[in-house]
């Protein structure tokens, strides 16, 4: 029997609105993959829930330090024999932490300024072997232009928090993650106007 998350522990309810429709789509996404590296583990929330299914590749957490205990509260309260204590990633300075053949990252792209979410897709792209797998969660814009009138008004308030910060737009993150040999191959349509998407690493002839 496992324990339940503390009162202190980080919870997020768009995690957990979101969880479930996303390892709908890991489970085929990762189906042949061994080991994944969670870029942003945030709160720890999707590790303990697809760590749980997904029981044929470990799950490895990873993120900024000063994230890590509330990490560790939920993997503590809910373990999986294939789920891993965090490990540190700073973007600033991105480092590869072992031999991981998928990588997974949600709603990271909108957070992190474009430089580093540049720096996450020369790291995954760089390190993942041939046919490895990156799966991006979050919202994105299509030409250009908001998805609906919910992302315009997430977007206004990410850049009066952090003028970095914003919805990026897929054609930009297409190509820049081309520029590594990440292939996108599938752009699935998520609840609340986000997607997933799935990158396949091709290397260059």
């Amino acid at each position: 029997m496992t324990n339940t998350p503390s009162a202190v522990s980080p919870y997020s309810q768009a995690c957990e609105n979101n969880k479930t429709p996303i390892l709908k789509l890991l489970i085929d996404a990762f189906a042949d993959r061994s080991a994944v590296l969670e870029i942003g583990s945030g709160t720890g929330q999707h590790a303990v829930h697809f760590a749980k299914t997904l029981t044929h590749l470990d799950w490895q957490t990873a993120d900024l330090p000063v994230n890590h205990a509330g990490i560790n509260a939920w993997l503590a309260a809910k373990p999986s024999a294939n789920l891993k204590p965090p490990i540190a990633i700073d973007l600033n300075e991105p480092c590869w932490p072992g031999e991981y053949d998928a990588a997974y990252s949600a709603n990271t792209a909108h957070i992190v300024s474009w430089p580093l979410l540049q720096n996450m897709l020369k790291l995954v792209g760089e390190n993942l072997p041939e046919g490895g797998i990156f799966a991006l969660y979050g919202p994105f814009n299509y030409h250009g232009d908001f998805t609906s009138e919910s992302n315009r008004a997430f977007d206004a308030m990410l850049r009066q928090r952090d003028p970095a910060s914003g919805i990026r737009n897929i054609e930009e993150v297409t190509q820049a993650a081309l520029r590594h040999d990440l292939h996108l191959h599938q752009d699935h349509a998520m609840p609340a106007n986000n997607r997933l998407l799935i990158w396949i690493k091709r290397s260059r002839e």
